[in-house]
């Protein structure tokens, strides 16, 4: 928490006004040591859009904590993020018949590209 807090101080002009954080211990000694006139709100469900916002980085730290390379990760899931959007389309959005029809095109489509066979 000390080392955040010290790169946030880093930025030009920013003081914060209010400091809201779950309720770790560490992160009110970082707050008393660094920040001492800073008001400090410490409960569980007022960082929820702090930590709603770093949803996507925590799902893709998730996936690379299977690597055995951290620099390999990062290269394989650019690219695996873009199949995943070409197979994840807005179902909500779509008929199931659409739905169905567009899964259908984009199979074939991919078993063309990699040249596979279709499954009995």
């Amino acid at each position: 928490m000390k080392k955040f807090l010290r790169k946030l101080l880093k930025q030009p002009g920013f003081t914060p006004r209010v400091l809201i954080t779950d309720k770790l211990k560490s992160c009110s000694a970082a707050k008393r040591e660094l920040l001492p006139r800073v008001e400090h709100r410490q409960h569980q469900g007022l960082n929820n859009r702090a930590e709603a916002s770093h949803q996507p980085t925590r799902l893709r730290e998730q996936r690379m904590q299977r690597f055995k390379s951290a620099g390999h990760a990062p290269q394989f899931l650019a690219a695996f993020e873009l199949i995943r959007q070409y197979f994840h389309p807005k179902q909500h959005q779509l008929f199931a018949q659409e739905f169905r029809q567009l899964m259908h095109q984009r199979l074939e489509t991919w078993r063309t590209m990699t040249k596979t066979q279709r499954l009995a």
